[in-house]
Formats: C-alpha cells, sequence, structure tokens
C-alpha cells in the first residue's frame, strides 16, 4: 500500500477535510493492497497476423498450468491506443516468477516466455513487457472473469508526481463509487517500461461503459467534491498536471478454448 503524507504536506486544491483523506484511504484498502506483482505484455501484430497470434497466445494460455504461471488473462483492442492486445500473467512476486523450475517450464511455451528468433517474432510488430503491482490475486481474477469488456487507462508521470498520480487514481475511484459505478484496479510499474500506472475498469459490454452519460450532474458534482476533487469539471484537468502522456483503449476479452 502507499503510504500517503501528512495533510500539510498535500495540495490544498485536493484536501477538503480529513474525512475526504480518510475515503481515499479506505477506497484503496477495499480494493486490495498494491503488493501482488502482474507482469504485463502488450503487442501489437504483424500485417495480417493478429488472428493467428490470437490462436498462439489462447493455446498458451490453456496451458498455463504446465508453463508454471497461474492463468493469465488477455484483452484485444477495440478502439483507442495502437496495441493489439494486452496480456496480464498474475506472478505473485518477480523472483519467483523467475525461479529456474518455472523459467523451464515456460520455455516450451511458444509465447509466454520467448527465445529471441523463435516462430512467436513472425506473428509481431513489436511488443513490451513490464512489471506492476496491483490488487489481491482474488479481485484481479473475480473481475476478469466477471467481466468481458474494459477501459484501460496507461499513464507517464512528471518528474516526482508518481505518487501524486496514484492518489488521483484512488480518489477518482471514490468518485466511481458515489456514483454507482464501477471502481477501476491500480497498477503501478516496479519494473521494465516507462508506464508508471495504468488502470483497467470492467464492464459487461460497451453499453455499460456508457452509462455513466446518465448521472445526473447534481450528483456527480456531489461525489466529486466528496472524492475530494474541487467539482466534477476538474477531475480531468487535475489528472493532467500530474501526467506527462495518457493513452485510453476500450477493449474486448480474449478467452482460451476450455
Amino acid at each position: 500500500m502507499i503510504k500517503e503524507s501528512s495533510n500539510a504536506n498535500l495540495p490544498a486544491r485536493i484536501v477538503r477535510a480529513g474525512t475526504v483523506f480518510l475515503a481515499v484511504f479506505l477506497s484503496a484498502a477495499t480494493l486490495g493492497a498494491q503488493d501482488f506483482v502482474y507482469k504485463t505484455v502488450l503487442l501489437q501484430a504483424a500485417p495480417g497476423k493478429l488472428l493467428d497470434l490470437i490462436d498462439l497466445l489462447k493455446e498458451d494460455m490453456a496451458r498455463h498450468n504446465a508453463y508454471g504461471i497461474d492463468k493469465p488473462y488477455l484483452m484485444r483492442h477495440s478502439q483507442g491506443d495502437k496495441w493489439d492486445l494486452l496480456m496480464i500473467i498474475p506472478a505473485g512476486n518477480i523472483a519467483g516468477y523467475y525461479a529456474q523450475n518455472n523459467m523451464t517450464k515456460r520455455a516450451a511455451s511458444h509465447s509466454l516466455d520467448k527465445r529471441f528468433g523463435d516462430a512467436f517474432y513472425d506473428y509481431i510488430a513489436s511488443h513490451e513487457e513490464f512489471f506492476v503491482v496491483g490488487p489481491t490475486q482474488e479481485m484481479f481474477r473475480n473481475a476478469f472473469e466477471g467481466f468481458g469488456y474494459y477501459h484501460v487507462e496507461m499513464f507517464v508521470a512528471l518528474p516526482g508526481k508518481q505518487k501524486e498520480l496514484l492518489r488521483q487514481r484512488q480518489m477518482e475511484n471514490v468518485y466511481l463509487k458515489e456514483i454507482g459505478r464501477p471502481q477501476n484496479l491500480i497498477f503501478r510499474r516496479v519494473a521494465g517500461s516507462r508506464w508508471d500506472a495504468f488502470t483497467v475498469g470492467f464492464y459487461r459490454d460497451i453499453k455499460h461503459f456508457a452509462g455513466s452519460a446518465d448521472v445526473a450532474p447534481d450528483a456527480e458534482e456531489k461525489a466529486a467534491v466528496k472524492a475530494g476533487f474541487k467539482g466534477a469539471g476538474f477531475i480531468g484537468s487535475y489528472l493532467r498536471e500530474l501526467i506527462s502522456e495518457h493513452h485510453d483503449t476500450l477493449a474486448g476479452a480474449v478467452r482460451p478454448k476450455n
């Protein structure tokens, strides 16, 4: 769990009262301690090879037990960022993921552990891998098993703004809870890549995602203030004070064959 600073050290615009700060902390606790490690893989398929790549990954996902990993989850971009596929693999901790016995098991995989020059590279134009910490594995699994449509936001923080960015994400979860919307799972980088953090929102479909448009303006305003924002119209502008890069993607689940 990220340790919060004292109220005296927080910007006045985001702390309205001690109860607001407590609400943010409790929201983060509800979503699980940020201490479980996940491997994240972003993939862009080679031209004409997307379906072949998906088939390869689905085969690997179905055989995850043989490869010494917990069940991975895969999503396919529908609109937004340029990546085609995002895979998240529960790892527990980095040392365990790279333990010799687990590496030996994964060496049999087409793509979960890639050996330079093997057939996997015929299917991709680019790939990016990094490790993050996030919610408990139980919470992670329940979210991915229960929903099949995702809103992914990825962030590069401005220098020195990483912790404040995480606070903003926690505040936004308070806001979402108050207006009756699903809260996001929050992931923070520990190794690799340039992304400091990303969040995943879970929905049944695009109609469920678009449901926030039905929230009354006065309810949005009340929820935003309770979460610690100056108002609903300041949620996005405050986020942009903290980041140098923000990618936004909608994606659907890719399930392996049973």
